[in-house]
This record gives C-alpha cells, structure tokens and sequence, in this order.
C-alpha cells in the first residue's frame, strides 16, 4: 500500500526538493501552498491551498486527504518564512507573523493530524526546523527565536505520542540553495541608524550564505532515509562541515568566546 505524505510549503525549496523525490520514490504526496494555482504546472504532485496559521484551512485540506485516501501517514512540517533586521527595528507585527508561521503553524498541522494517526495506530511528523535554531545569530534573533521555539516543542510533543504509536522527529538544515532569501521579511535598512552598517553587511553574508548551500536535494535524501529508518533520531542537523561544527563548538566554548566566534564570522566589532 502506498504512503501517503503531505508536506507543507511544497511549492518551491526545500519542499518541493522533498516533494519530487518522494514521488519519484513511488509515495502518494500532497503539496500545499498559499497560492498552489501559481506553481501547480511546475510540480508533478498535487498541489492544496492551506494557510498554516488558520486551522479551519489546515482541517479542511487535511479532511479531504483522508476522505481521498482513507489514511495519512506521513506529515512533513516545512512552511516556513525568513525574517531578519535588528530586534529593536522590527515590527513587532512581524515578530508576531514569524512566530505564527514559524511554531504555532507546525502545531496547528501535529493537532490537526493526530487524531487520524491516532486512530491508525502509526504515522511519521517531520519538522524541518533550522541550525539557526541553536544560536542566537545577529540579525536573525526572531527567526532563530521561532526554530528554537519548535525544537523543543516537538521534544515534548515526541514524547507525548509515542504511546500511539506515532513517530516524531526534527530536521535542522544549514544554508541550502533555496529562494528563501527572497521570500525573507527584511526589516527596512534605515539611514542613519545605529545599525545600518552592520546589518547591511550581515544581510550580503546572509544572502551569500544561501546562495552558495547545498543541494536541497540532499535533504530530501536525508528525509527519505528518515522514513526508512527503524531508530529515528530524535534530531537531524544537516549542512556543510561548518554549520554542525558550530553547534558543537557552543556546547564545548565559554559563552563570551562563541559570541566573539559569532561577532568575526559576520565582522561585528
């Protein structure tokens, strides 16, 4: 019997990368976009449209799934969205969206399927989080914020349906070569500002960052060996040699000498 996989955000990225293979691998997968008529031509799976910060769309996409398929086993929680800018500089209303999208849509999706799963006695989560998770990044403390916020969520949230037979883990991706730069909220660089210099010149490493990662289709093999796996890992940190040395080196190092670590990688005085 084929698997049925929804995977949120599949429209473009690391979703669609994730996406593709799976169908290619012989799975019955499910896109969703906010604009799936957009991109639907693009893709070989289906595409729905969902808003991850409303749960009547997210019920409604998910109801019909299963009155479709009679099951759903598989769940990757990918819908996401970039923020940047100084903390004091960004609307707060932005903070908030980040947020929303960020950790209050992957609950939003685990709450919505559960019951299903529940009832299957089995089913597979996977929320793609970020490496930026484990550290506080300059000019990405927000969007850090949101990926830590659901890293240790889904710790919990693990733990609390393993007794249903239901599986959870996480996927930390480093920089992959996605459009995610240009789908970022930047807060505005305003002229004269005490950080005007510095977040200007982060943003280019940033944006360098992205445009020189990985494939995401290696992280789309790596999500295929998940779900073949028989001992899932609670977590998953993938990207180059650097981005998983980093979050060893904050274990390892005094605090005051990982923020100066941070501070020359993005030459902050």
């Amino acid at each position: 019997m084929l698997k049925v996989v929804l995977v949120t955000g599949g429209s473009s990225g690391i979703g669609k990368s994730i996406s593709e293979f799976l169908f290619e691998k012989g799975f019955k997968v499910y896109g969703t976009s906010r604009n799936p008529e957009k991109y639907q031509e693009e893709v070989s799976f289906p595409l729905l449209k969902m808003e991850v910060t409303h749960p009547n769309s997210i019920n409604e996409v998910i109801a019909n799934i299963i009155n479709q398929e009679g099951q759903l086993d598989i769940v990757i929680n990918n819908a996401g969205v970039g923020i940047t800018g100084p903390i004091e500089e960004t609307p707060t209303s932005e903070i908030i969206k980040a947020f929303d999208i960020n950790l209050h849509g992957p609950i939003n999706v685990i709450k919505s399927v559960l019951p299903q799963m529940r009832k299957q006695k089995s089913g597979l989560i996977i929320n793609i989080t970020s490496i930026a998770g484990y550290m506080g990044l300059p000019y990405r403390g927000i969007y850090s914020a949101t990926k830590a916020a659901l890293e240790i969520t889904a710790e919990a949230f693990r733990i609390e349906i393993k007794q249903f037979g239901i599986e959870m883990t996480n996927i930390a991706p480093g920089d992959f070569a996605t459009n995610i730069a240009d789908g970022r909220y930047h807060a505005p660089l305003i002229n004269n500002s005490p950080y005007e210099k510095d977040y200007r010149n982060t943003l280019e490493i940033m944006n360098s960052h992205v445009s020189s990662g990985k494939d995401p289709k290696d992280l789309a093999l790596v999500v295929y060996r998940i779900i073949n796996s028989k001992n899932l890992r609670v977590r998953y940190k993938e990207g180059d040699f650097l981005q998983k040395f980093s979050i060893i080196l904050k274990r390892i190092l005094p605090s005051k000498w990982y923020e100066k670590m941070l501070m020359n990688h993005y030459k902050l005085k």
